[in-house]
């Protein structure tokens, strides 16, 4: 196929969108070099997302772009590679999260070094959506989510808390001194761990640098943010087995985890190459199968939408910063990441993603569950 070709598919996909090639909106795609045409079709989100970095592209509003691709569903209007399927293949061959492969994640991402995270996130450091209720700013919001997580586990003084995924301790932090609650937090992140014992000092925090599947005591609480995603398909069962392992029988649990619209079994290419290896995002179905005979469900709370707002303080945040810490990273990091979250805001916008708190029983609540917004 000639690259007129390609060049006259691209046009007409992007135009299905109201994105005009070379236009002068601002949500406008600019190609700089022709080869762009080709390696979109061929490969796709691979290929949209590489040839960014690459420069062979730009956008004065990447967020809106993204966010129109998706609403217009642009993604399913073009094949496959082969190619990209056969680099996707593992997850469905092998364990692609299986606990010998379980710290890849914490050195290729969560370890990229805690000066990009300090000047990204909030003052607490949570790494995952924010809850943006009757609030303005970044760190309200977050807390905002911290005191809702504590809430909806009706968390008491004196209770043990197992963290599944805990970062570098912000839930745990904020339970201690809040709640006088005891938490042992789980990380394959050296880096958090590092940190994290830091921000904690003094406090009855726990880290462990530790695959969830190692973990066989008794809890009062469970609550896992933002980790399930490195779960894979294929240990769902075993981590909610898991949970109802060290879960007291009259203990909550809280999983709060990005959701994907329709189940899935491996993330996009880009995403698995630059962002989060061996990452996937859960669907209702494939989470309630894995559920079920274990706990009864709750509570569903979506607010997908707040995670477009929590992503784009974190790049105002990042772009801001940037001059204090690029020493570290180079300018293909630069424009890898800004893709990273302007790209995930735009989905969260187009309601692509979704972000769920979901609260889990071993044998239901007596007189019910309070719901808690």
């Amino acid at each position: 196929m000639s690259n007129d070709k390609y060049k006259y598919l691209v046009d007409e996909l992007f135009s299905l969108a109201g994105i005009k090639v070379n236009g002068s909106n601002s949500c406008d795609i600019q190609v700089h070099d022709e080869k762009f045409y080709k390696r979109v079709i061929s490969e796709v989100e691979l290929g949209l997302g590489e040839s960014f970095m690459d420069g062979w592209w730009t956008v004065e509003n990447l967020d809106e772009m993204i966010f129109k691709i998706l609403r217009a569903n642009l993604d399913s209007k073009v094949k496959r590679n082969l190619k990209i399927a056969l680099q996707l293949s593992g997850f469905w061959l092998i364990n692609m999260q299986a606990r010998r492969r379980a710290f890849i994640i914490g050195k290729r991402h969560y370890d990229l070094g805690n000066d990009l995270f300090i000047k990204m996130l909030d003052k607490r450091m949570n790494y995952s959506c924010a809850y943006w209720k009757n609030v303005n700013t970044l760190d309200e919001a977050q807390e905002n989510k911290l005191e809702l997580i504590c809430k909806k586990l009706y968390l008491q003084p004196g209770m043990k808390v197992l963290d599944i995924g805990c970062g570098w301790g912000a839930f745990g932090k904020y339970a201690a001194e809040k709640y006088n609650a005891e938490v042992v937090g789980l990380t394959v992140s050296k880096e958090q761990v590092a940190l994290g014992k830091e921000l904690c000092k003094g406090l009855p925090v726990e880290f462990r640098l530790q695959d969830y599947r190692e973990t066989n005591e008794k809890f009062d609480r469970i609550v896992s943010v933002g980790m399930i995603e490195h779960v894979g398909y294929k240990n769902y069962s075993e981590y909610f087995r898991t949970a109802d392992r060290c879960l007291k029988d009259d203990g909550i649990f809280l999983l709060h985890t990005i959701g994907s619209e329709r189940s899935v079994k491996s993330t996009d290419a880009w995403t698995h190459k630059y962002i989060f290896p061996n990452g996937m995002l859960p669907s209702i179905a494939q989470l309630s199968k894995a559920i079920e005979g274990l706990f009864i469900i709750e509570d569903i709370h979506n607010f997908g939408a707040d995670y477009d707002k929590t992503l784009m303080a974190w790049y105002d945040n990042f772009i801001n910063n940037w001059a204090s810490i690029k020493q570290r990273y180079d300018e293909r990091f630069f424009k890898m990441w800004k893709y990273f979250l302007l790209s995930s805001a735009g989905s969260f916008r187009a309601r692509k993603n979704q972000l769920w708190q979901i609260v889990l029983s071993k044998n239901g609540i007596l007189g019910g569950y309070k719901s808690i917004r």
